[in-house]
């Protein structure tokens, strides 16, 4: 993989982006790359494809990154606020 991980010991989160702790599910993610198309400096689909986190995470806003994990269709993005609140998905 060329791209630059956020967390290459956990590529798929959870990583904390601002005061959002996002990751996904591998077990859900079924690599449509739906959050790829919303949020493509966040996302990036693995050599399994699965959605990882590229280390330009934070230039995409929290609005996007939300938005990904709202265009996913299995919901395997999962975001929660910094007191361990669910964002998305409730």
């Amino acid at each position: 993989m060329d791209q630059n991980l956020l967390d290459p010991k956990n590529p798929s989160g959870p990583v904390t982006v601002r005061k959002l702790k996002t990751w996904v599910d591998r077990d859900l993610c079924i690599g449509a790359a739906t959050c790829v198309a919303i949020a493509p400096k966040t996302f990036v689909l693995d050599s399994d494809a699965k959605a990882v986190f590229l280390d330009t995470t934070v230039e995409d806003t929290d609005e996007t990154i939300i938005d990904a994990a709202k265009g996913c269709p299995v919901a395997a993005i999962i975001i929660e606020d910094e007191q361990g609140n669910r964002i998305f998905p409730k």
